[in-house]
């Protein structure tokens, strides 16, 4: 059939090649004119009109705009590039038999490029790049043999594959198909194309191996293939690419070695193969590409050292990056010898040793990036001579001694960070001198002194961070000159006295964090003229006066000025930053009402002012505040009843009224607050009933009602909150019996506390089935009947009171663990830890009641025998413990020596329980001898046991009042820290003390199995758990986890091979954040690998919080990216 139809076609042809040259003039003008109108109809517009003179009272078609003609008058050549052209390529431009170039780039072109264009077979020239166009690659264009250039890139909505015929394009010199939507493999038949001189396909979606027929184009000069999911390794053949200039293979998924050959390609400038996952060493042959300018192998697996000679012959290398690697060992000083080094980046790696003064000879360097590694030593004064350095990054190292001097001959540096060190001293005045100056960072130092006054010379500085330091000057009123100043920190250090009324100059500050330090006085009324300010952060110092000063911007994004005395009342202004997130005002004397214009604050999210002194009720224009999550007014005089628009309120996390003045029944409307996790309206005066309608706070995590007047019997519903962390019912009026549904509450773990009641009945042994509670108060009741055994079994349960009831029966030894205290003032029990049974019971109907005489003889007697047994008790252990010094150097103290107090233990891991002898305990430390502490805080003390078994291990023994609970005010998230309990005190008299010795699983760090103390190291330690609870979507709670396997070592079990199996990579994936694309799942593998370090055992081994805060950057870094390369064509 295609024979029949091309037969019309050959007539036609060979028709007109008999015509005269004149008469086929007149054809050619025809078709020529009417292709070109067709081509106009397809713009649909032309901003510019660059094809108004294509009109038919002008019949020069040769003369219009954008065409160009050869002798016969056919168009050989269509320019219209750049000219914001919109609409399509027109199908006609097919009929252009003699046109050898085609340029409408730059324009804003749409649909899909015209198979039609295969009958251009003169063409040369194809420009597409930079429109709209979408659809395939036409394989048809592979039939155009006299193709020279084809750019077709930046068409963001070409898809599909590059066609396979493209290898028959043996004229072909350049071929740029970059930033499209291209998918496949790159065809190996490219490979053909033996006159190629430029390969551009870089971000696309091409996958698979990078074919090794690539290395037969011998005329090749430029290769990009960054930025796509190029996999398997970099093919040797490239060795052959003896023409290549520029190669650059950023951002894939390659794998393997950087293969030696490459040190064949003696002109290449440029080698960018960054961001793959390419192992191994840095090829030392490298050093011999003689015209290497531009070498980036940054962000992959590469080990080892530097060669020592990398310059030796690669003279004029001027950019060397090489971060966030695995490279070790001491920084070469034969870097010297890159004499013509402008940039070099060894960040992220794990170099060692002191940093070269060396360095310090490369006059030409602009920036040095030495961050993240191990480097130890001091600053090199010789840093002095690099005087063009403009970006100079110390940071997270080792590094200790002071900051040179010479630091202030640098007038062309702009960044200077060396935070997370160890340096000391003061910072030197001839920083002032550092003109150019715009980023100080010495954050986590040692830096003491003041100051300096002259950095106020640097005009402009923007950001100046000197955050947790040991600085203990005032701030000089010079900083009032850096006028460019956007981010100002010198929070946690030791700073005195006041604001400087200068800083009102500061009119471009955006951030304000003083937070920390000891300064005092009102903010200087001058600062009011900062009305760019977004953040500010003064809390935990010692101002007072007014606020208002600092409320005069309207893109405040956070306000705290939590932990001062600021004493008048809350400055309406804040209502003007429609942006404002958080409110923190916490914790000062602030007076009056809550200012109404806080409700058009559309963004508020988070709005804290409890303990301060307000007064009157909750504005009711706060309602429209519909983002808020927190909401925290406790400890204040706020009166009226709960309003019902709190109901309305979708985000709604906390709400904490507690110790207010509010009155009236829980509006129902309240319930509706779906998110609600924590709900304390404790010490107030509500009453009524509780609504059934309680029972849809499906989230919530703490319910607190304690110490209202609420009455009646406590709902059923109740039991249908299964997230309940923690209960408190106490000081109400409630009636009825203790629900059995209690027992549902599976995640009840701080507290169950309904003391102080009129709850009536029997105590249900469902209460037995709450596995995680730690603490349960049901004393001052009216609670009958015997004790259900199943509670002397709950393994975790720490404090127990069932005081002040009618309960009766025998108690036995499931509840020794617990004092006597716990079962007080129930006339009916007996046994242990009470009395025995057989020494008296209260008279029952029908029994023999003893007289009054014989009652008080017992009791003198019974009196007398336990004065006597303790006395002989006391000598017999002092004996023991002077027998015993002379072995294990003890010394008997009386200190907490009761042994009928049962404790519990928190052992070393944090994540495993053992249950130990109280007697164990007294024994190997003398009763709590102080020759045993390791540790004490103002509510603990811990000591050191050596077990019979040989183990040493750590107790903590934790002060509480009895009078309240052992976990008052927990917070609802799970801690990740051992329980310390405070001691309260009583206006009633003198406060009575136990200890027992309690704690939270999973979170804590091993250390506190040692030390009291919470440390920054134990903090990271908890952030790697909540890091692996976010990947696995485990909590390290789980079942699976117990006796030597907790969350950490399961991890590392699994991760330790450097080939996991696929079981292992689905069970450490969250199976909620599936499916994942590769590059997702290689990035949760990174932050599992930042968590293992979190967890590390050693707390000196594990990152500061700022480096989690730099290893997650990075991480986040791997999302791609265009390449730094200068070689990019479309």
């Amino acid at each position: 059939m295609d024979t029949y139809r091309r037969i019309p076609l050959v007539l036609l042809l060979a028709m007109i090649s008999f015509l005269p040259p004149s008469a086929l003039c007149r054809y050619l003008d025809s078709v020529c004119m009417e292709v070109l109108f067709e081509v106009r109809k397809s713009f649909t517009e032309d901003p510019r009109g660059v094809v108004d003179d294509w009109r038919r009272d002008n019949p020069d078609y040769c003369s219009w705009n954008g065409v160009t003609c050869d002798l016969d008058s056919a168009v050989v050549a269509l320019n219209l590039s750049s000219s914001s052209l919109a609409g399509s390529l027109s199908r006609s431009l097919g009929r252009l038999s003699r046109l050898a170039t085609l340029d409408v780039s730059s324009n804003r072109l749409t649909g899909t490029i015209p198979s039609q264009l295969a009958g251009l077979s003169a063409l040369t020239t194809l420009f597409l790049y930079s429109n709209r166009l979408s659809g395939t690659i036409p394989s048809s264009l592979g039939s155009l043999s006299s193709l020279r250039f084809i750019r077709l890139g930046d068409n963001p909505g070409l898809s599909g594959p590059i066609p396979d015929s493209f290898g028959d394009l043996r004229n072909l010199t350049t071929l740029a198909l970059a930033l499209c939507n291209l998918s496949g493999s790159i065809p190996s038949a490219l490979g053909r194309l033996t006159q190629l001189q430029n390969l551009v396909l870089q971000q696309n979606q091409l996958d698979g191996h990078i074919p090794s027929e690539l290395g037969n184009l011998a005329n090749l000069r430029i290769l990009n293939l960054a930025d796509n999911l190029l996999q398997g390794e970099i093919p040797s053949q490239f060795g052959k690419l003896s023409q290549l200039t520029y190669l650059n293979m950023m951002s894939n998924r390659l794998e393997g070695t950087i293969p030696r050959s490459l040190c064949k390609l003696v002109g290449l400038r440029n080698l960018d193969l960054s961001m793959n996952e390419l192992e191994g060493e840095f090829p030392a042959e490298l050093g011999q590409l003689s015209d290497l300018n531009y070498l980036v192998l940054s962000n992959n697996k590469l080990s080892g050292g530097l060669p020592e000679n990398l310059c030796q012959i690669a003279t004029g290398l001027e950019h060397l990056f090489l971060s966030t690697n695995r490279f070790s060992g001491q920084i070469p000083a034969g870097l010297v010898q890159c004499r013509s080094l402008t940039q070099l980046d060894l960040a992220n790696n794990s170099f060692t040793g002191a940093i070269p003064v060396e360095l310090g000879q490369l006059a030409d360097l602009t920036d040095l990036l030495l961050n993240n590694n191990s480097l130890s030593g001091s600053i090199p004064h010789e840093f002095g001579n690099l005087s063009n350095l403009q970006t100079l990054t110390l940071y997270h190292n080792e590094l200790r001694g002071q900051l040179p001097e010479e630091i202030g001959r640098l007038q062309q540096l702009q960044i200077l960070y060396l935070y997370e060190n160890q340096l000391s001293g003061e910072i030197p005045s001839a920083i002032g001198n550092c003109s150019s100056l715009k980023m100080i960072d010495f954050y986590g130092n040692q830096f003491s002194g003041g100051i300096p006054a002259t950095i106020g010379r640097l005009e402009q500085l923007s950001f100046l961070h000197l955050r947790q330091n040991d600085l203990s000057s005032n701030i000089p009123a010079s900083l009032g000159n850096c006028r460019q100043l956007t981010i100002l920190d010198l929070a946690d250090n030791r700073l005195p006295g006041r604001i400087p009324a200068t800083f009102g100059l500061l009119q471009s500050l955006q951030q304000l964090m003083l937070y920390n330090n000891s300064l005092e006085g009102s903010i200087p009324e001058e600062m009011f003229d900062c009305r760019n300010i977004t953040r500010v952060n003064l809390s935990n110092n010692r101002f007072n006066g007014s606020i208002l000063p600092l409320s005069s911007s309207t893109s405040l994004l956070s306000f705290d000025l939590t932990n001062n005395s600021f004493n008048l009342e809350i400055p309406a202004q804040l209502g003007n930053s429609p942006a404002l997130e958080r409110i923190r005002l916490g914790n000062n004397r602030l007076t009056g009402k809550i200012p109404p214009m806080l409700g058009e604050i559309g963004a508020l999210s988070l709005l804290d002012l409890s303990s301060n002194l307000l007064t009157g009720v909750i504005p009711k224009e706060m309602a429209a505040c519909k983002n808020l999550t927190h909401i925290v007014l406790n400890n204040n005089r706020l009166t009226g009843v709960v309003p019902t628009w709190l109901g309305s309120l979708p985000q709604l996390g906390e709400l904490k009224l507690s110790s207010n003045i509010f009155f009236g029944p829980l509006p129902v409307e309240l319930f509706n607050c779906s998110n609600l996790l924590k709900l304390s309206l404790a010490d107030n005066s509500l009453g009524g009933s509780l609504p059934p309608e309680i029972g849809k706070l499906a989230s919530v995590n703490v319910l607190d009602l304690a110490h209202n007047q609420f009455s009646g019997a406590i709902p059923a519903s109740i039991a249908q909150l299964s997230k309940l962390y923690e209960l408190r019912l106490s000081g109400n009026q409630f009636t009825g019996r203790v629900l059995i549904e209690l027992g549902r509450l599976q995640e009840l773990q701080s507290a169950l506390d309904l003391s102080f009641n009129n709850l009536s009945g029997e105590i249900p042994s469902s209460l037995a089935s709450l596995a995680k509670l730690e603490y349960l108060n049901l004393s001052h009741n009216f609670l009958t009947g015997d004790v259900p055994r199943e509670i002397g079994e709950m393994s975790s349960l720490v404090v127990l009171d069932l005081s002040s009831n009618d309960l009766e029966g025998q108690l036995d030894g499931r509840f020794t663990r617990w004092p006597p205290q716990s079962f007080a003032a129930n006339l009916g029990l007996c046994g242990s830890p009470l009395q025995p049974c057989n020494i008296i019971r209260p008279a029952r109907e029908g029994s023999t009641t003893l007289s009054t005489a014989a009652v008080a003889v017992i009791s003198a007697t019974v009196t007398l025998v336990i004065i006597l047994l303790l006395i002989a008790a006391v000598l017999w252990i002092r004996r023991w413990c002077a027998e015993r010094s002379g072995e294990v150097g003890c010394a008997y103290s009386s200190k907490g020596s009761s042994s009928k107090i049962h404790r519990e233990l928190i052992m070393k891991g944090g994540s495993t329980r053992r249950e130990l002898k109280w007697e164990a305990i007294m024994e190997a430390t003398c009763n709590l001898s102080d020759e045993f502490v390791i540790g004490s805080g103002g509510s603990s003390t811990v000591y050191r046991v050596e077990l019979p078994s040989g183990e040493t291990v750590a107790v903590k023994k934790i002060l509480h009042d009895k009078r309240e609970s052992l976990l008052h005010d927990k917070s609802f998230v799970r801690e990740a820290v051992a329980a310390e309990n405070y001691p309260n005190g009583s206006a009633g008299g003198d406060t009575e003390t136990g200890s027992c010795f309690a704690g939270s699983y999973g979170y804590m760090a091993p250390e506190y199995a040692y030390s009291p103390k919470a440390t920054e190291k134990s903090d990271v330690y908890s952030m790697g758990i909540v890091l692996m609870e976010l990947v696995s979507g485990l909590m390290p709670t789980d079942r699976r986890f117990g006796g030597d396997m907790n969350m950490v070592t399961w991890v590392q079990s699994r991760t330790a091979t450097t080939t996991m199996t696929l079981t292992e990579r689905e069970e450490l994936l969250d199976p909620a954040l599936k499916p994942l694309a590769p590059r997702e799942e290689s990035t949760l593998f990174e932050v599992l690998d930042v968590a293992l370090q979190c967890t590390r055992t050693a707390p000196s081994e594990r990152p500061s919080s700022r480096h989690v805060s730099d290893l997650l950057f990075h991480v986040s870094l791997k999302i791609p990216r265009v390449s730094t390369g200068k070689k990019v064509a479309v």
